[in-house]
């Protein structure tokens, strides 16, 4: 079983940050405890280890937008289209047992370095400014921790928690932990470590000199624990994990979500640009709460330009299902004869259309009509009638001959626009009105929803007062579709609504005539859903390893 090993001897790519703000990683291959954690550097580079572990799910060939309605995969060999075509079992089971592994090494270093001073390296000439760095490790560690104990349980449920370094005989008899639970941890830990992070690590004594011209970035902060616990609590109060409806988990995520809003006023994190979320520096986003740096690489661009270009392969290509919760900028309904005009400005930022100019190292137009260049019955052309924008630099080459290489890209783990909608939930979940504020929530769920439509580059008119329950949250849940698309959300929301039954996604298929207009029709694609798949399979192995684990309902092997 995972759980019982530490991961000493894994060499950790510098992902999480780039250029001068890099953080140092090491391998610590037979090394134990009396050499990892007798040296700052070599602690360091422990607990940035930790780090490593962190997620991301840039458009790739797995990525979950295409296991959902968000997308469709058009490589077909790519395996996440087992989540929707009937292959996901407990035998090929996606696993994320693997955070499993983060975990103990968190375990670990909390309980070996509890008494360490260093005191050894008293003299040296930055002890302090090291001390002052390590004093805060056991914090970080603690909320990296709960992180990765929030993505086991939304995977899930029921999942083995445990704080202490196991044996392997402990490890393999340990049972399951009921979700509630765990939430409960997460939602502890964040409070009790938010405090003692720094809002920010600009200005703090972080370099070797104890100076600060090399501030560390990509390190989680204050915001992070207040974004987590308020991300946690939506969650735990959401129906999957709440199937008593208990309005009082619905305030608490409400109360959570506004202590992010309220933290994000107080040290100036703010709606920007909604294409500021994508690029080379996308991690310095007005809005940006915490990013995980990924680094130079160009497969995002290489997965997911279009076929027809060199090197394009299609990739993750959204579907008419995502562009149908686009709404027209004038609130009426989509020109048959011109469906993209005059929609949300974000479905241009996001989604390519037959005719645009994309990206920029495309020499021509987008044709994805029948027979054109980018479209069927080319080979892995997009089934949908549409390539992705978004997280994607159009500036790249991927071309054999003039290739730019890769360019830096960061994954927004959590950023204000998150917020403004997970309050909105919220409060419409615990009062039932979309125009109703309660004792301590002073902003209603319309009100938080337009905050994020208003933003500077979008301008979509507000929600109006007086919206019925059944409208308001119809065109919350298309709100929050378009708002996080191809941010990791999608695909984990219909699961915690309990309204994940989907059993096909639109396609738009787009014929040119002989007068060079053209026609559209939309189109069905079957995809495979059973309750189940609420929740992830335990992985086979796991199971008869540990014979005291229980597998998720319906996922047994027989």
């Amino acid at each position: 079983m995972k759980i019982k090993n530490i991961c000493f001897g894994i060499i950790c790519a510098t992902m999480l940050l780039a250029c001068t703000d890099k953080m140092d990683y090491h391998e610590y291959t037979n090394y134990d405890k009396d050499y990892v954690f007798a040296d700052f550097g070599r602690t360091a580079g422990f607990v940035n280890n930790i780090y490593s572990y962190l997620d991301y799910d840039l458009p790739g060939l797995t990525s979950l937008a295409s296991a959902c309605d968000e997308a469709e995969m058009a490589l077909t060999y790519s395996s996440v289209l087992d989540y929707t075509n009937g292959n996901w079992s407990a035998l090929n089971s996606k696993s994320n047992w693997g955070y499993y592994t983060a975990i103990r090494a968190a375990n670990y270093f909390l309980k070996e370095t509890k008494e360490l001073d260093f005191y050894d390296l008293r003299f040296t000439q930055d002890y302090q400014a090291q001390m002052n760095r390590f004093n805060r490790y056991q914090y970080e560690v603690r909320l990296l921790r709960a992180y990765y104990y929030f993505l086991l349980v939304r995977a899930y449920g029921d999942v083995p928690f445990t704080t202490e370094v196991l044996t392997e005989a402990e490890a393999n008899s340990m049972i399951r932990t009921p979700a509630s639970e765990v939430f409960d941890f997460i939602l502890s830990e964040c409070d009790a470590v938010a405090a003692e992070l720094p809002v920010t690590y600009s200005g703090l004594e972080n370099d070797a000199a104890g100076g600060t011209s090399n501030p560390e970035t990509g390190r989680v902060t204050r915001g992070t624990a207040l974004a987590l616990k308020a991300r946690a609590a939506l969650y735990h109060a959401s129906k999957l994990f709440n199937e008593s409806q208990d309005k009082n988990l619905w305030k608490e995520a409400a109360t959570a979500s506004l202590q992010v809003i309220n933290y994000c006023a107080e040290n100036g994190i703010s709606l920007g640009k909604y294409t500021a979320l994508w690029g080379t520096d996308n991690y310095k986003a007005s809005e940006v709460i915490f990013a995980r740096r990924v680094g130079d690489t160009n497969a995002p661009e290489w997965y997911n330009f279009p076929v027809g270009m060199e090197n394009g392969n299609s990739g993750n290509c959204p579907t008419q299902t995502l562009v149908d919760a686009y709404e027209m900028q004038n609130g009426g309904e989509p020109d048959a004869g011109n469906p993209y005009a005059g929609r949300d400005p974000r479905f241009k930022m996001t989604i390519a259309v037959n005719g645009d100019e994309w990206p920029a190292t495309n020499p021509n137009p987008l044709e994805t009509y029948i027979g054109g260049r980018n479209a069927a019955p080319i080979s892995y052309a997009t089934p949908t009638g549409y390539y992705l924008k978004k997280y994607l630099d159009g500036s790249t080459d991927i071309s054999d001959s003039q290739g730019t290489g890769g360019k830096r890209h960061s994954w927004i783990t959590f950023r204000l626009g998150e917020f403004f909608l997970n309050y909105a939930e919220a409060i419409y979940q615990y009062t039932g009105s979309s125009d109703a504020k309660s004792e301590g929530l002073t902003m209603t769920a319309r009100e938080a929803v337009n905050k994020v439509r208003s933003r500077s580059d979008v301008k979509m008119p507000a929600f109006s007062e007086g919206m019925n329950g059944s409208e308001f949250w119809t065109r919350y849940k298309r709100e929050r579709m378009v708002e996080l698309a191809f941010e990791g959300h999608r695909f984990w929301d219909v699961r915690r609504w309990k309204e994940g039954g989907f059993t096909s996604i639109l396609r738009m298929e787009i014929t040119k005539n002989a007068d060079d207009s053209f026609s559209y029709k939309k189109v069905s694609r079957s995809l495979v859903w059973d309750d189940k798949m609420y929740f992830f399979p335990i992985p086979d192995f796991e199971i008869r390893n540990n014979p005291e684990l229980t597998q998720n309902p319906g996922w047994e092997i027989k």
